[in-house]
């Protein structure tokens, strides 16, 4: 946690715990009146008004507020829903679900490797899956295991076309790139403030109010809070440093993106210089194409700047991690990665299980240093040398 978020926050674990809803005293309604400036404050930085902001637990409960709150609305007569192989389980699970409740799922590809636009949406194929028939689109805005950021103007204009709520799960995104949700042509986007180096437990559903066309159905009903599409009693602490966290990262969004490309390709060249055979999961960028005409503000639209997936040849990636246990990294999604399937991310952009397997996801970070860096890459080429030996 930002060390800002958490001093905006001491003060409702400590002095002012008075519940939102209880109006009837002084503290109650200074709580309300907080989280109604924090609520606003959300709101305005995703281009939405207060009205469009249905705060919950998380980008989980987003997701699934978003799918089954639009698919299973009383007045939804369609019953097609377009998305991507590589979304993340919170979408895909709430998906797979409808798909045995008889809805009909229709999972778009990606482009695979060795294309260096490897987990690009086949647009081809998106546009003609969008019809009359078909209740919602969900497209991950950038994907949280190879940083993949799809383009979703063109999917946008489609959905309009046949009025198609396009729903976008933005948790890797926010703080990384512009979220205007009027810009991005989305009528719903879920995200999450641990994302942004906010508390754990909260985040948000941001509706397009502009769009008329997402009849929401609560999945979680009670006391009718939050114009009864979320019941339950707020979160105040939560709800007062997610607005926090937001408001940092939106001053410090262009410092911390120059900071992590100069950080992630610092990781890139040392493993590559000392390691044989790695190679990048996921859209290229300027280090790993030497001879690249693209510009450096062109190759950012692909990827984001935080993100390196390596797959490390002959070796395991849980077993290189095994041999690293200082560093807190991945070989898959971070909510899956106790979970012994290879990533169905890189098999879909891909990769053979071998491959999968034998891959590692970098986040980098706000706080991270050149020093902690180097100390990375050096665990790891020896981890990588003491395994490869078994292997040659």
């Amino acid at each position: 946690m930002d060390p800002v978020v958490f001093d905006a926050m001491l003060p409702w674990m400590k002095e002012h715990y008075a519940n939102p809803g209880s109006t009837t005293h002084d503290a109650g309604r200074y709580a309300k009146q907080q989280i109604e400036l924090a609520i606003a404050s959300i709101g305005h930085f995703f281009g939405a008004t207060a009205d469009d902001v249905v705060v919950t637990s998380g980008a989980t409960e987003s997701n699934n507020l978003a799918v089954f709150g639009i698919c299973l609305h009383p007045r939804q007569k369609r019953r097609k829903i377009v998305s991507v192989t590589t979304e993340h389980h919170a979408v895909l699970g709430p998906l797979r679900k409808l798909e045995r409740q008889g809805f009909e799922v229709v999972w778009i590809p990606v482009l695979q490797h060795p294309s260096v636009d490897a987990g690009m949406v086949d647009m081809q194929k998106m546009m003609e899956a969008i019809d009359d028939r078909t209740a919602l689109v969900s497209v991950m805005l950038a994907n949280n295991e190879i940083g993949v950021i799809q383009s979703l103007t063109a999917i946008a204009d489609r959905c309009v076309r046949y009025e198609v709520p396009l729903h976008t799960d933005a948790a890797q995104a926010v703080g990384r790139l512009d979220v205007n949700i009027a810009d991005l042509g989305v009528d719903l986007l879920s995200f999450s403030a641990h994302k942004i180096y906010g508390p754990k437990g909260v985040g948000g559903l941001i509706l397009n109010s502009a769009r008329r066309n997402q009849r929401l159905a609560p999945q979680i009903v009670g006391g009718g809070q939050q114009n009864n599409l979320r019941s339950g009693t707020l979160n105040t602490t939560g709800i007062i440093g997610l607005a926090k966290a937001l408001e940092v990262a939106l001053q410090r969004r262009e410092v911390d993106v120059a900071n992590a490309w100069a950080l992630r390709s610092r990781l890139w060249q040392s493993l590559s210089n000392q390691i044989d055979g790695l190679r990048i999961n996921g859209p290229e960028w300027e280090d790993s194409i030497p001879n690249s005409d693209c510009s450096r503000k062109e190759l950012q639209k692909r990827r984001l700047a935080a993100n390196l997936n390596i797959c490390f040849p002959k070796v395991d990636g849980q077993s290189l991690m095994l041999e690293a246990p200082a560093l807190a990294v991945s070989s898959g999604s971070a909510c899956t990665s106790a979970n012994p399937e290879a990533s169905h991310v890189l098999l879909n952009i891909g990769r053979n299980e071998d491959e999968a397997r034998g891959s590692i996801r970098f986040g980098i970070g706000r706080f991270n240093t050149e020093t902690e860096i180097d100390h990375a890459s050096e665990m790891l080429i020896k981890a990588y040398r003491k395994l490869a030996v078994f292997v040659a």
